[in-house]
């Protein structure tokens, strides 16, 4: 009978799909335990169990495709081993609306990882989806070599929503050929090769810019050619701190020591992503800039992730730190999940790419145009901006009260909808507690939560969902989170 109350309990708290909780399973802990088991032993009533996820109008279609075990046996004999896949059970994610995402069962889930950092506007976003079918039923594909105005009216579109000279704009399909890109235009243009990045960053896992890339989880044993990386100006595990002038001072140093004196030029994301959400300490990028410009070279800002408003206080994440670029390269929220990137920059630097033919098949794609300009027009009509500003904040707030009641997290950073949550087993240390971050991953899963998880040790849950995502969704992903903290 009690078993029975148990289980009644669980419907009622979390609602959808099958009970989470399996009160047979063995209650013997390791880092491969699932949720199941974690909480087994629990032999009171859960009287802080989060609630059921907020109220959402929406029925997804009935799934008759293969099962998620049918499509991983496809997935390892013809897709590349190299591939990976979140969660010890793997996911088939076969429907998803604005912030949620349904599962084969038609269960669903809050997306606080927007297919990582990716959609913007929302899952199947009825206006982006009109732009690109509409476009899609008059041309799919016509290239650069003829005229369309969706790419000019995007191209006009997005050099509005860039400060100072930055007017030209270059299209192309992903992050890592955006990057690409933007380091070929800082070598010729400077006529320099060195160029420099920070430890822990991510720019991309294409031969060229896997150089740029400073985390050794994502990088091969290849030649990189003339990249340097300097001390990261992470304020919570920094050699530093917060001080931005003795990070500067290292670059100088590097610059003296490990260079010829001249260099091509310098990237950084303003909130490292793939390194775990670690914004850059106070005003490093403002004293950075006036050294390499000095060595001769040409400042990148990658915006792939902090790009569109998802920082809250500003529409593009360098200008949290009171810069403007020469060149800025983005992708991933530009297209709300269309293979769609760009690389804006001035008059001046976009000319050295005349002295060659500068080409790309799929950039500026009419379609991929077409659902860009959407995404823009649509984070402008819904003031996405400040709604991740309101929303950042409350988030944030609540997580930062969460680590009062738990030891087990160690850092709380980001802006906006750009958050990140370090766990360690020790505050003092920082040592990454990387079974438990593990642990809690799985059972944040089966409280319908999906999150994302970075840094060099992934010991850090990177919350960065869709820009609709609502403070009552804030409250929900906490509430689990404290939940599943308290089982461990």
């Amino acid at each position: 009978m009690a078993m029975m109350l148990q289980r009644k309990l669980l419907r009622r708290t979390f609602g959808e799909g099958k009970a989470i909780l399996n009160f047979n399973s063995n209650p013997v802990l390791s880092p491969c335990t699932s949720f199941s088991t974690v909480t087994s032993a629990a032999a009171t009533p859960f009287h802080n169990a989060p609630r059921q996820l907020p109220p959402f109008d929406y029925q997804p279609k009935p799934y008759n495709g293969p099962s998620a075990d049918q499509i991983l046996e496809k997935r390892k004999k013809f897709l590349g081993p190299s591939l990976f896949y979140y969660y010890q059970k793997p996911l088939n994610i076969v429907e998803g609306k604005m912030q949620y995402l349904y599962d084969e069962n038609g269960r669903r889930y809050l997306d606080a990882f927007a297919g990582i950092v990716t959609v913007s506007c929302g899952h199947c976003h009825p206006e982006v989806l009109n732009a690109i079918t509409e476009q899609n039923k008059l041309l799919q594909h016509a290239t650069t070599i003829y005229l369309h105005h969706a790419i000019a009216d995007f191209a006009e579109a997005l050099a509005s929503k860039m400060p100072g000279n930055l007017k030209v704009v270059y299209f192309v399909n992903s992050g890592s050929e955006a990057n690409e890109l933007a380091m070929l235009m800082a070598r010729l243009y400077s006529g320099n090769l060195g160029m420099i990045s920070l430890r822990n960053a991510y720019h991309g896992g294409s031969s060229s810019t896997i150089g740029l890339t400073a985390l050794n989880t994502w990088k091969y044993p290849i030649p990189e050619g003339e990249i340097h990386h300097v001390i990261n100006p992470d304020p919570f595990r920094g050699v530093f701190g917060s001080d931005a002038t003795r990070y500067a001072k290292d670059v100088q140093d590097h610059i003296e020591y490990g260079t010829s004196g001249k260099v091509a030029g310098f990237i950084a994301e303003t909130i490292q992503g793939v390194g775990g959400a670690v914004e850059l300490a106070p005003g490093y990028l403002k004293q950075v800039y006036d050294i390499v410009h000095k060595a001769g070279g040409v400042c990148i800002a990658d915006e792939v992730q902090t790009g569109f408003g998802r920082t809250g206080s500003h529409y593009w994440g360098f200008e949290t730190q009171g810069v403007i670029p020469d060149i800025v390269t983005m992708a991933k929220g530009i297209g709300n999940g269309l293979p769609l990137g760009a690389v804006v920059t001035t008059p001046e630097i976009a000319n050295v790419m005349a002295q060659k033919i500068q080409f790309n098949t799929f950039g500026g794609n009419p379609v991929c145009s077409a659902g860009g300009l959407a995404v823009l027009r649509v984070i402008d009509k819904e003031k996405r901006q400040a709604h991740c500003a309101d929303v950042g904040s409350h988030l944030i707030g609540r997580l930062r009260s969460l680590q009062d009641k738990h030891d087990i997290i160690g850092d709380v950073r980001g802006r906006g909808l750009m958050v990140g949550v370090e766990l360690v087993t020790d505050r003092k240390e920082k040592t990454p507690a990387k079974a438990k971050t593990a642990i809690l991953f799985e059972n944040m899963r089966e409280l319908g939560v999906l999150l994302g998880k970075g840094g060099l040790h992934g010991n850090v849950f990177r919350i960065k969902p869709p820009m609709c995502f609502t403070k009552d969704d804030a409250d929900y992903l906490v509430d689990a989170l404290d939940y599943a903290m308290s089982k461990l």
